[in-house]
């Protein structure tokens, strides 16, 4: 597998505190992450510097080849519109628009709006049925699969998700992590952010911190292709 994203010695420094400390690592093409570790520990920190919202205080980003650690605020824009996608766990949907038209959404930001695609999407995730509802007709879980859909649309190079069940129950916290495994199998890469052990565990790799700093990185056994 080819290298999708490379920290370098990243740190991020706020006065006395290193929210990251001199963390390296490398996540490969079509792989699937889950970052994990206590409050605290540095993993919104590290999502917020892969996801183009932040950059480093210390040290390199690379994705997709490019050095993305030095970009301006409005390059940063640019590529996470066009290489990521964003899933987050509260869901951010827009309530006066319906499910496909929060879909169409993303597509406004990266080309042109395109219904029969944004419903493609919602069809990926089994939501095809209720394009139409709004938001505060849709279950918390449905909600986020509506995410899941507008995260996909632009096809992006990677999907990054903080904490993406953290307002789930069991049920549909199984479902979000079904669509992982489909998504996994069509080769799309995947950074989910964590503390949920079971979440953790259904990850190819699992790689946890604590006060900044990476203390493991492990790939899963029981990992299923």
């Amino acid at each position: 597998m080819a290298s999708l994203l490379e920290l370098k010695n990243v740190s991020k420094i706020y006065g006395d505190l290193h929210a990251l400390d001199d963390v390296s690592l490398t996540v490969e093409k079509g792989e699937w992450v889950a970052i994990m570790g206590p409050s605290g520990s540095g993993k919104s920190t590290m999502m917020n510097i892969i996801g183009c919202m932040d950059k480093p205080s210390l040290g390199q980003v690379l994705l997709d080849g490019k050095d993305i650690s030095k970009e301006s605020q409005t390059s940063l824009t640019t590529i996470r519109r066009d290489k990521i996608g964003l899933i987050f766990q509260q869901f951010h949907l827009i309530n006066y628009l319906n499910a496909v038209e929060n879909v169409m959404v993303a597509q406004y930001y990266h080309s042109v709006p395109d219904e029969k695609e944004a419903l493609a999407a919602l069809e990926r995730v089994g939501l095809k049925d209720r394009a139409k509802h709004l938001p505060s007709q849709l279950s918390g879980g449905e909600q986020q699969r509506v995410c899941i859909a507008r995260a996909l649309i632009n096809n992006p190079e990677i999907i990054l998700a903080d904490e993406p069940t953290g307002n789930l129950d069991e049920a549909n916290e199984n479902i979000v992590l079904d669509i992982f495994r489909q998504l996994h199998k069509e080769g799309t890469s995947l950074v989910v952010v964590t503390h949920d052990p079971e979440v953790g565990e259904v990850a190819q790799r699992t790689i946890r911190l604590e006060h900044g700093k990476i203390i493991s990185d492990e790939k899963n056994e029981n990992f299923v292709e």
